[in-house]
């Protein structure tokens, strides 16, 4: 993913949502994410807020993370002032999602917070 301040996102990924950083390097951050590994890059003279990919065109829609109680890290993002995409509801799709939640991140990048089913 490609951030417009990389020390506001490396913040954002890793003390509101937990992730580790493990590398960083001037422009280049990789945060470890348990069971995978986010590649930031920061380029020196900023980037864009992000927008949203049109459903005819290919793009990433949202970025994914498990939790082990949704309510409870959405309670923490929504206090901090994280804006709100979608607040904490039963999933769709039961067989893989108990509960899900959106928010976005500091550069508009929709982030789906999940709390996989009991089965999962």
């Amino acid at each position: 993913m490609t951030s417009g301040d990389l020390d506001r996102t490396i913040a954002f990924y890793c003390d509101l949502l937990g992730l580790r950083l493990a590398l960083r390097k001037p422009g280049l951050a990789f945060l470890d994410a348990g069971g995978g590994m986010l590649e930031v890059f920061g380029p020196a003279e900023g980037a864009a807020t992000a927008r949203d990919v049109p459903p005819g065109e290919a793009g990433m829609r949202h970025l994914t993370l498990a939790f082990a109680d949704v309510d409870a890290i959405f309670a923490q993002l929504e206090a901090a002032g994280v804006p709100i995409v979608e607040r904490p509801r039963n999933a769709h799709n039961t067989e893989m999602i108990k509960r899900v939640a959106f928010v976005s991140d500091p550069d508009g990048i929709i982030v789906e917070l999940i709390e996989r089913a009991d089965t999962r």
